[in-house]
């Protein structure tokens, strides 16, 4: 519990860091996270041995793990460009979004089934993002692209059966060769912000590593030991955090549209927690049942 809690407050400040990093943009900010991500996740992999499962990986198996760094990639990208351009608001509501997006890509391609409380909530959600299209006149592109890159992702990283050190290590490995490519277009063209902004610039650029890095970490340590019906309740902590900075820390603007919209959103959301709580009780009573007929 420690350690997902932990994840989850993490990623719900990252709308206080990102800004930090002007005036380096969005896309140079991205290649900084992924090369200095990698870098340090590498050398875990080093001092604890990964590099043996990194050397196993088989041409299929780097083949998904460049589609979960591109992904992933994207993900990272959309949430940095979101955060500096005064769209803290749309970013919560995308990883309000992803656990929905999520149920939907399990039934679409893994032929799950849903039960009447989770086919509520995508329908609910679904509205949601309709209504958001056509009463604010845009659909909510930010939110979608969080959700469904971060949804895809974890489709795609389901099928990888390898330890979560060694696969962050090779997503950023397959990216790190763009990201280090763009640098150095940007160090050509004078554009480059590394090394002209001072020495906390570059200690701020060169830690974009550590917080992308540490929560993934504290993340894989803390999902092993919960349940993931608590995993599921608890990873709300993240958009709730952010919601609140968007609305108390940069004051952005919501109208009354999007107050409507995210509301719908909300409704969808209570009902996929309440259908985790009452799977998380059904269980717990079938497993006490159980300990009963074996005493």
């Amino acid at each position: 519990m420690f350690y997902t809690v932990i994840t989850y407050l993490m990623w719900g400040f990252f709308p206080a860091f990102f800004p930090l990093l002007k005036p380096a943009g969005p896309l140079e900010i991205l290649a900084h996270r992924v090369i200095w991500t990698a870098l340090l996740v590498c050398v875990f992999l080093f001092f604890t041995g990964g590099w043996r499962e990194l050397r196993g990986f088989t041409l299929r198996t780097w083949g998904k793990v460049a589609a979960c760094g591109t992904l992933i990639t994207i993900n990272w990208g959309v949430y940095v460009l979101a955060i500096n351009s005064g769209h803290v608001a749309d970013a919560a509501l995308g990883y309000f979004i992803n656990p929905l997006v999520s149920v939907a890509l399990g039934i679409i391609f893994l032929r799950e089934t849903l039960n009447r409380w989770q086919a509520a909530s995508v329908g609910v959600a679904f509205v949601a993002v309709l209504w958001l299209t056509f009463m604010t006149g845009q659909a909510p592109y930010i939110s979608l692209l969080l959700a469904f890159s971060f949804g895809i992702y974890g489709l795609v990283k389901k099928q990888l059966q390898v330890s979560a050190a060694t696969s962050v290590a090779a997503e950023t490995l397959v990216m790190v060769p763009v990201a280090l490519g763009y640098l150095i277009y940007l160090s050509i063209r004078g554009e480059s912000t590394f090394l002209s902004e001072g020495p906390s610039h570059v200690a701020l650029l060169v830690c974009s590593g550590i917080i992308t890095a540490l929560p993934l970490m504290t993340f894989a340590k803390g999902a092993k030991q919960l349940p993931l019906a608590t995993i599921g309740m608890l990873q709300y902590i993240t958009p709730v955090m952010q919601m609140l900075w968007a609305l108390f820390v940069v004051n952005e603007h919501m109208s009354t549209a999007r107050w409507i919209g995210f509301g719908i959103i909300w409704i969808a959301v209570a009902i996929y927690v309440t259908d985790l709580i009452r799977q998380r009780r059904a269980t717990r009573h079938s497993h006490k049942l159980r300990q009963i007929e074996d005493f």
